[in-house]
């Protein structure tokens, strides 16, 4: 394995921490600078941590790892999709002080959530990376590796809550439907990918 296959696995396990970041970055268009380096480091720390998980736990934890992860993200991100929904239909039928308020704040307990919700495929990365060292050897130590996941997964994800800000400048109104709706869509699409 090449230090660039590295890359690669880091912007295919960063996509759906990408999506849920756009819409945390749509839920709150006036974000702070701070915050979004926040929501891109719990993203980032969580994708370096369960490779490096399922590297030290092996072969024994990645049966139990494919089997529960697409329920567990799809459980996790319809819970907090289905919220978001809620709140917006909820707070529909009041009227708004102002279209371009935003409509919730994110939490750090919520943003843990996704956090785990987004990076748990990444433990059956750490059980293939352990396969790789076996085989044909690792660029970098496993750290090293799940550092380097970790990176991209930090820099797509400030990109797209910036992204997500713009856009939701413009869709003020809507976006915390869209975002809700948005992570149901991720949720079942990790559950679909898990079972076929």
């Amino acid at each position: 394995m090449e230090i660039w296959e590295i890359v690669l696995i880091g912007v295919a396990l960063s996509m759906d921490a990408f999506a849920v970041g756009m819409t945390n970055g749509m839920e709150e268009p006036y974000m702070r600078a701070r915050k979004m380096i926040l929501i891109a480091g719990v993203y980032a720390c969580f994708q370096f941590l369960m490779p490096v998980l399922g590297y030290y736990c092996g072969s024994a934890f990645a049966s139990l790892v494919e089997m529960i992860a697409p329920w567990l993200s799809f459980f996790l991100l319809s819970a907090i999709g289905g919220k978001m929904v809620f709140d917006f239909i909820k707070e529909s039928g009041r009227a708004r002080t102002s279209a371009f308020a935003p409509r919730s704040v994110l939490g750090f307990g919520k943003l843990l959530l996704q956090g785990v919700a987004t990076s748990i495929d990444a433990l059956a990365v750490g059980v293939t990376l352990l396969a790789a060292e076996k085989t044909s050897g690792l660029p970098l130590h496993v750290a090293f590796c799940a550092l380097v996941i970790g990176g991209v997964t930090f820099a797509l994800s400030l990109t797209a809550v910036g992204l997500g800000k713009r856009i939701g400048d413009r869709f003020a109104d809507k976006a915390e439907l869209l975002g809700g709706l948005i992570l149901i869509g991720i949720g079942i699409k990790l559950l679909v990918e898990g079972l076929v």
